[in-house]
């Protein structure tokens, strides 16, 4: 029924030893040990794996596939042709211009302000890139689904920090190129918007184009042009042959680029993380192992038996190497159940609430794929193998008839 001669006889040992307390305890922490260790690593790596891609929508709603910009100081003042030139391109979706300029806002009748970046967008060109109308508020005033030019949308927790709403008047100050003393423009909210990010919610203003030049003095330039690729997995390719085409001085930075060192750090901590945990699933191993070497001591008898009989020391012990494998594969199946289980529990129930300016995240982001759980499935069962194969050793060393004569 179950495959082998030795294979049933492990099974039977298994299920014999419920008679005897001490030995079912021990059967039952090294199920237990792999259990809980399959289990940890299977929730560490769903959420990992969720803030990485949690983050990378959140960034992906809030910044372009690429940024073109010229590097040689010159304000960007072509860059409708360049625009048009691009747009021939296959990978190129879409394309926007913008501004960008540091600014302190504050509401209007109040002394404090705080430091905002400021991007001026052409809001429907922009809205193509990364869907901003979804990020607006219920309470949106926007005209057309445009910005007006005395309008501006604050991001949630900036238009907090400064007690602001919907409607609220708030003055902006920024830089003047001709003078030390700032010049200030007082501008409506007509939107809040909400990227997730807490990073670009607290520091992050959208005004129309027209009102960003005029305000940083860019004489009809931009700061650069947004664009969306048809993969943003292959932003970097894509970025990479845009430079190509273009050459100096427009420098094309994807997205990807932009975030290496975030990203690079989450797969770091991710790895880290697996090398951790794997070492409790190695201790549990060690149950195994010590669980075996029990049994073949209760079984020095029955061994004895078995090798009068006719078995080969080769057979007798994979015996033993089989008990070893069903304890570490039942470990490895419930430790995988419940971490499934859990982890389907964590992602649709918000159970923790991460502080927002601790985290780039409010919330425990949790992804369950498939891979992961094949990779935390192989590398459970590699281990439970390996630790059988040192108490089977152990085992083809006795001598079974002196074990029978002393028994």
């Amino acid at each position: 029924m179950l495959g082998s001669v030795e294979l049933f006889i492990a099974y039977r040992y298994i299920k014999a030893r419920k008679k005897g307390f001490f030995a079912f305890l021990t059967t039952l922490i090294a199920i237990g040990g792999t259990t809980l260790g399959v289990c940890a690593l299977v929730i560490t790596l769903s959420v990992m794996t969720g803030f990485q891609q949690d983050i990378r929508t959140k960034i992906l709603g809030i910044q372009p596939h690429i940024y073109l910009t010229r590097t040689d100081g010159v304000l960007f003042d072509n860059y409708r042709e360049v625009m048009d030139r691009i747009s021939g391109y296959d990978y190129i979706k879409a394309s926007s211009p913008y501004i960008f300029g540091q600014s302190i806002i504050k509401k209007q009748g109040y002394t404090q302000g705080t430091g905002a970046l400021v991007k001026g967008i052409d809001f429907q060109s922009e809205n193509k890139l990364m869907d901003l109308k979804s990020k607006l508020g219920k309470d949106s005033i926007l005209l057309d689904n445009e910005i007006s030019e005395d309008g501006i949308l604050l991001g949630n927790e900036l238009a907090d920090s400064i007690r602001a709403k919907v409607g609220d008047y708030v003055i902006v100050m920024f830089p003047s190129q001709m003078s030390s003393v700032p010049k200030m423009k007082k501008l409506k909210i007509e939107a809040i918007f909400h990227s997730g990010m807490y990073e670009y919610d607290t520091t992050l203003a959208y005004v129309d184009l027209k009102s960003a030049d005029e305000m940083f003095s860019f004489d009809g330039g931009v700061s650069g042009i947004a664009i969306k690729t048809s993969s943003f997995d292959k932003a970097t390719k894509f970025a990479k042959d845009l430079q190509e085409k273009l050459a100096y001085p427009y420098r094309a930075r994807s997205w990807i680029e932009m975030n290496k060192n975030l990203f690079s750090a989450l797969k770091l901590e991710k790895i880290m993380m697996f090398i951790i945990l794997a070492l409790i699933i190695i201790v549990a191993s060690f149950n195994i192992i010590s669980n075996i070497l029990l049994l073949s001591v209760e079984k020095a008898k029955e061994i004895g038996i078995l090798s009068a009989m006719g078995f080969s020391k080769f057979a007798i012990s994979k015996i033993f190497f089989y008990e070893g494998i069903i304890v570490g594969s039942v470990g490895t199946v419930l430790g995988l159940a419940l971490g499934i289980f859990i982890s389907y529990g964590l992602k649709n129930f918000e159970i923790f609430k991460l502080p927002k300016g601790v985290y780039y995240v409010d919330r425990l982001p949790v992804m369950i794929i498939p891979a992961d759980i094949c990779l935390v499935a192989i590398c459970a069962f590699a281990i439970t193998i390996i630790a059988g194969l040192y108490p089977a050793y152990q085992v083809s060393k006795l001598e079974p008839l002196e074990a029978i004569r002393y028994n």
